[in-house]
This record gives C-alpha cells, structure tokens and sequence, in this order.
C-alpha cells in the first residue's frame, strides 16, 4: 500500500457520519397540531349531531300536534254519527286524551322555542293534511255504505298505532323531563284504549 492510499484510507475511517434528517412527521409541533385538528373535527361532529337531534325532536313534536289536532277534529265531526254507545264512549276518552296531549304540549313548545303555528314546516302542514285527508275520506266512505262504526273502529285504532310510534321516536330523542312527562301519560292513556277499538265487534 502506498503512502497515498494509506492516507485515502485513514480519511475515509475519521470522517463524521451525517445525522439523519428529521422527519415532518416526527415534529413535535406537527404531532400537538394533529391532535388539535382531529379534537376539534371530533367537537364539530358532536356538535352537529346534538343540533341535528333537537332540530329533529322539534320537528318530530310539530308533526305530533298536528296529528293530534286533526284527529281530535274527525272524531268530532264522525263520532255523533256512530251507533254503538260503547264505541262512542271509547272516542269520547280518545278525544279527551288528544285534545289534552295537544294543549300539553303546545305548551311545552310555547315555553321551550316561543312557538307560533306559523314556525310549523309547510312540508309538515302538508304531510298531517294528507293524512287527515285519507281518514276523512274512509269514514266519510264508511258513513255512506253504512258501515261507519266497524271502520270507525278500524281507524281510530290505526291513528292511535300510529300516534303512538310518534311519541316513542320523541320519549327517545329528548332528556326534558316535562316533555318525557306528557308523552309517558298520553301513550299509557293510548295503550289502553286501543285494545277498545281494535277488539270492537258489531256483534257484541
């Protein structure tokens, strides 16, 4: 080995060895702005989430007195003109039990949001009148073929099935205790009038 390669060599031994480069990853300014920007996409998801259910609760309780309302407003009109006096009395405690609910929570509504009828969704308004519609045109058929209080029945126990199922989604989607407090006393009302006019028979 000659005096040049013996210095090459010696040269290539002391030589410092570069540090790695750090990555942008293993920041530690890139890591805390990370878990900032993940927390605050968590708080944002939260938010909407909460916002979205009351927005929903609300709506779902706009429907539900409207439902009520309008079928507190049939049975007016349709229950003169039913013949079994058991049947009568039962519509008579349906409408005691929907026009109570409905000024319940109307309340509720008035104290909570400072409703006005005018708040109620036009797409709401149109739904409820729709299905109002339907009822009166299956009685007002009924009446005519001279089998009112069999369908009556029919549908007084559909509406209630159906009433029902709307106070449930509520009672599930709101903590409010006065609101959870009318539901829970109008369902158990309902549940025990439906059997009445689901078991109804002309022949009794």
């Amino acid at each position: 080995m000659d005096g040049q390669e013996y210095l090459n060599q010696i040269s290539s031994t002391v030589r410092p060895v570069k540090p790695p480069r750090k990555s942008i990853l293993s920041s530690k300014f890139f890591m805390v702005g990370l878990i900032g920007a993940v927390a605050l996409i968590v708080i944002i998801i939260l938010g909407a989430i909460l916002s979205g259910g009351k927005s929903d609760n609300k709506s779902l309780s706009y429907a539900l007195k409207l439902h009520l309302n309008n079928t507190a407003e049939v049975i007016q009109t349709y229950q003169p003109e039913v013949k079994s006096s058991d049947l009568r009395s039962s519509s008579a405690s349906l409408y005691s039990v929907l026009t109570n609910t409905e000024r319940d929570l109307t309340n509720y509504l008035t104290e909570t949001y400072n409703f006005k009828d005018k708040d109620i969704p036009a797409g709401i308004v149109s739904e409820a009148d729709t299905e109002r519609d339907g009822l009166e045109s299956a009685l007002f058929e009924a009446k005519i073929n001279g089998i009112l209080d069999r369908i009556y029945a029919h549908q007084m126990a559909h509406e209630i099935s159906l009433i029902m199922a709307e106070e449930t989604k509520i009672y599930s989607a709101s903590s409010n205790t006065t609101l959870r407090g009318l539901i829970d006393t109008s369902y158990n009302s309902l549940e025990n009038l439906y059997n009445k006019f689901n078991d109804f028979s002309e022949t009794k």
